[in-house]
């Protein structure tokens, strides 16, 4: 080094030409290490790869009470409960939002604790018992948090509706409705995108503060 300059010239940069040549090695030894594997063993790691392929489609008994009702079902491992409730027993007031438990807008109960049902497989709820958005209702009677929610304009679109009345329910008897703040708290999982955030709170008050059985 000489003045702070590389002694190699301005226009040489040697830790990118070593990293691209490195790179180079590599993937020269990953070509020739392919070419010399034996055909049989590219055919068994195929038929490995394919076999768990198969097993993740090949389906299970799941047996389970959904809205009181039992349910006797033939399912596949990965399925989400969320799938299994939407598809096969077409009960979509469930809304499927993000996908990745961010959102709430799939939440229901399952022995009366509430989950996110997108992250949740199907089959480990097996035995169990589960509650959906339709379930909360007695006939025409509405569930009070479902009334509560009309009466103070607790949505908008309505697609996080299903899923924040839910928690919502849980949210009192979980005991965490004391205050705004520990509202706001113990539902901030549940996202509003047309921000009805404050009318939500005031319905899950009203129905904490009356005394209602939820």
């Amino acid at each position: 080094m000489e003045n702070g300059k590389n002694c190699n010239g301005p226009d040489e940069q040697p830790d990118v030409k070593d990293s691209s040549r490195r790179n180079f090695l590599k993937q020269s030894s990953l070509l020739t290490a392919v070419a010399l594997t034996p055909g049989t063993a590219v055919k068994a790691a195929t038929m490995h790869v394919d076999e768990k392929i198969a097993t993740a489609f090949e389906k299970v008994p799941l047996k389970m009470e959904v809205n009181g009702k039992q349910q006797n079902l033939s399912v596949e491992p990965r399925a989400t409960l969320l799938d299994i409730l939407r598809e096969q027993l077409d009960l979509t007031g469930t809304k499927k939002g993000c996908d990745y438990g961010q959102c709430g807008a799939c939440t229901v109960h399952v022995n009366g604790q509430r989950i996110n049902s997108c992250l949740t497989f199907g089959i480990m709820m097996n035995g169990k018992k589960i509650t959906t958005i339709e379930g909360l209702a007695q006939g025409d009677q509405l569930h009070p948090m479902q009334e509560a929610f009309i009466k103070h304009d607790g949505f908008q679109c309505g697609y996080c509706t299903p899923g924040q009345i839910m928690s919502a329910v849980s949210c009192i008897r979980e005991g965490h409705a004391g205050s705004e703040a520990e509202i706001r708290e113990y539902m901030s999982g549940n996202i509003c995108r047309c921000g009805a955030y404050p009318n939500i709170v005031n319905a899950i008050q009203e129905v904490k503060d009356g005394g209602q059985t939820v």
